[in-house]
């Protein structure tokens, strides 16, 4: 067996693949898609372009990311994850820094633009598959933890941009925030990031390696991605969460011009936004705690449920706008740690980026559905206050769609954080014998597995 390569020898806490992970992906796309806004009109003076030019690089994004996502679903259950993150991250770089080199050519300025969505694509399941492989009993918390950092970067990436472009411009600033994404992601991804019980030949995956005396299987427990489409669990989550993010992503779009129409100044109404984003970072560390210690159909339709609330309260003056905003986005960050929780309790590891690539795909397609939503709403009633009561329905399907998924399909190994940490292998070993013995159909009720410390 001396052609496959071995797990990391050193000893290191699965923590710091959290903070690796984390710490990676906040310098990849989110960083770039946070910053879009600050390069509209440096861009526009310089080029000629039209703002519906410069900021439709966010669509031209999102369509690579699509794509990207959907290709590397089908890779990250088959390679090393570094295989994948390291080429993905600096061809993202690569194509962040080719925007400042572009001509005058509205043709060609989107060219970089859909790479940088396409690469970007590569660079989020693969380091989720990963933090996910080490934790069962802190799982949401552990892709809590990755998904605050990753927001704490795209609220300080801004501020970064801003200073930039004001003392080097546009063309020099993508220059430099893509060296930045290029060494940092590189650097944390080689120190730090690395699945459990990794073991690969040449970058591809293999399902035993030889212990000792014994052979080990390394075999994950879960459903195909052809199995898990014909789960209604499948589709409760896809369609349940999926909704959220419509609603939310529609009303964090428009929230600004809605609050100025009821009567807050536009200062007051950009805070607002920034009270979103940091309640949202409470709700993701928050969420992980909470959904690693109650059950997830009950956790989320509460959480689902949780912005009707807040839009009752989202009118002046501002305290209680803001109240109503901070409500609205702490729920959005525990919606957030609910995707990869419940399609590893329902629907297993075995296949979790085939099954979670397309899930995160129809989400990003699904967050331009919202936004436009609502401004169609306001240019044919002239108000947003007829669409509210839509979104609260919508709201209301979503959250009984995760009400109604019934008990966890692949429990949480009592344990099995403990084991990971102190041998890999051992924690493989406990796996593959789930995978082995307890695969059902994801319709059945499974008994709850223990470790023995």
């Amino acid at each position: 067996m001396s052609s496959v390569t071995p797990t990391d020898a050193r000893r290191r806490s699965p923590w710091w693949v959290v903070v690796g992970a984390g710490t990676a992906n906040a310098v990849g796309p989110p960083m770039y898609l946070a910053t879009t806004g600050l390069f509209v009109l440096p861009i526009v003076e310089e080029t000629g372009f039209s703002r519906t030019t410069v900021t439709g690089a966010y669509s031209v994004a999102a369509v690579g990311m699509v794509i990207g996502l959907v290709i590397v679903s089908r890779l990250v259950d088959r390679y090393a994850a570094r295989y994948i993150l390291v080429p993905s991250f600096v061809l993202f770089a690569a194509s962040m820094a080719a925007i400042g080199l572009v001509p005058p050519v509205e043709a060609v300025y989107f060219v970089p633009c859909f790479f940088v969505g396409f690469f970007g694509g590569g660079t989020a399941i693969p380091a989720t598959r990963v933090v996910v492989s080490w934790f069962d009993n802190n799982r949401a918390l552990a892709v809590g933890i990755v998904t605050g950092i990753i927001g704490l970067g795209a609220a300080l990436g801004p501020v970064l941009a801003g200073a930039l472009i004001e003392n080097v411009g546009w063309r020099q600033t993508y220059g430099y925030m893509a060296l930045i994404a290029g060494l940092v992601s590189v650097t944390m991804i080689t120190l730090f990031v690395r699945g459990r019980a990794e073991q690969h030949v040449r970058g591809r995956l293999v399902q035993e390696t030889h212990v000792g005396d014994r052979d080990v299987s390394l075999e994950l427990p879960g459903l195909t991605f052809g199995q898990a489409l014909r789960t209604r669990q499948f589709w409760g989550i896809a369609l349940g969460l999926g909704m959220v993010g419509v609603v939310i992503i529609g009303l964090q779009v428009h929230l600004v011009p809605m609050m100025t129409d009821r009567g807050l100044s536009n200062d007051q109404a950009g805070r607002l936004l920034v009270i979103f984003g940091l309640a949202s970072l409470v709700g993701r560390v928050a969420g992980g705690i909470v959904i690693d210690r109650v059950h997830g159909s009950v956790v989320g339709p509460i959480v689902i449920l949780a912005p009707i609330a807040g839009m009752f309260f989202l009118e002046p003056p501002f305290s209680t706008a803001a109240l109503a905003v901070a409500f609205i986005g702490v729920a959005f960050g525990i919606e957030g740690d609910l995707l990869a929780l419940l399609i590893t309790r329902y629907l297993g590891m075995r296949n979790f980026g085939q099954i979670i690539g397309p899930v995160q795909a129809m989400f990003i397609l699904g967050s331009a559905v919202g936004p436009l939503l609502l401004g169609l709403g306001y240019d044919q009633l002239g108000s947003y206050d007829p669409v509210i009561p839509v979104l609260m329905g919508v709201l209301v399907v979503g959250a009984v769609l995760i009400a109604t998924l019934g008990r966890y399909v692949y429990p949480a190994v009592d344990g099995f954080d403990r084991l990971a940490a102190r041998d890999e292998l051992a924690a493989a070993e406990v796996l593959s014998g789930i995978a082995e013995s307890h695969d059902v159909p994801a319709s059945s009720d499974r008994p709850r597995a223990q470790v023995r410390s």
